[in-house]
């Protein structure tokens, strides 16, 4: 047997945005995968720990997407107990997907780095899917979004960025160990980011920043769960608070390629339906 067919690959999350590029490419590449959601057999739910070793057996290699964020206060225990699950089941290699300048995933990344197995972390700033395949595209969708109000222009990156280089941690043994901390290539407004995808599609998209106390409240008014809302607030009050308003050039190191930029992703994203009224939505997480 070659490496390919004994490295058997996990994917938690493996129907989210990273997660199922992720799979995709593996399996188009001949590797064996596991794709472990709510929804697939054995299940993986991060509510139902008793079912993790069921879920987990048998893989060597563990890709870790966690909802709703990894930087809500339970995420940091629920890694330290899928570590030791893995351990126990005779993982070897954990690849965590985070979140750049939140406080609460750097506390789960360390419960990795601490492992005692091979790692890598994969840091990455806010995704420019986000307006396509998550919480945003109702906004593009109206043609009206309102968010919380951010301090910060952020280095937006692309959902493929990211799942390549989580393919390069996954496939490269020499660069285990390691963190990635990953963005695209320019700082972007979220006011620009509107901007283009209404000069786009050739229809206006207005914009309103609240504060993010109102968007809470009206939002919890509709259905929004606490831990969301806290995540919300958490995010656009502290992670866009000006410190990660910078570039890396992490994706040039490791894939010799420029990371993709904003408008590459409007215009290939406006080419398929999601945006039009009646297009259908993809808001996997």
């Amino acid at each position: 047997m070659n490496k390919k067919e004994t490295n058997l690959i996990g994917i938690i999350g493996a129907s989210g945005k990273t997660g199922h590029r992720v799979q995709s490419t593996l399996l188009s590449q001949g590797y064996q995968v596991r794709g472990l959601s709510r929804q697939t057999t054995p299940s993986f739910n991060w509510n139902l720990p008793d079912h993790w070793p069921a879920a987990l057996d048998g893989l060597k290699t563990l890709y870790i997407t966690y909802q709703p964020d990894l930087a809500v206060p339970r995420a940091e225990a629920d890694i330290r107990n899928l570590i030791r699950v893995a351990k126990t089941v005779g993982i070897q290699h954990l690849v965590l997907l985070s979140g750049r300048g939140e406080k609460g995933a750097e506390r789960a990344e360390q419960q990795v780095v601490n492992s005692g197995l091979d790692w890598n972390v994969v840091r990455a700033s806010w995704f420019m899917q986000n307006f396509s395949e998550s919480f945003m595209l109702d906004g593009v969708l109206a043609r009206d979004m309102v968010l919380p109000h951010a301090k910060a222009d952020e280095p937006f990156i692309h959902v493929d960025d990211i799942a390549d280089v989580v393919m390069a941690a996954i496939t490269r043994s020499q660069i285990r160990n390691q963190l990635f901390e990953i963005t695209g290539p320019e700082l972007l407004s979220f006011k620009t980011c509107i901007t283009h995808i209404s000069a786009t599609i050739g229809e206006e998209i207005s914009y309103l920043p609240i504060p993010v106390d109102d968007y809470i409240y009206a939002a919890k008014q509709h259905g929004m769960p606490d831990d969301v809302a806290w995540l919300m607030n958490e995010l656009f009050t502290n992670v866009l608070d000006g410190s990660n308003a910078f570039t890396t050039n992490t994706i040039q190191e490791v894939l010799g390629r420029e990371p993709k930029r904003f408008q590459d992703y409007v215009e290939k994203t406006a080419s398929t339906s999601v945006w039009l009224n009646d297009g259908k939505k993809d808001t996997a997480s």
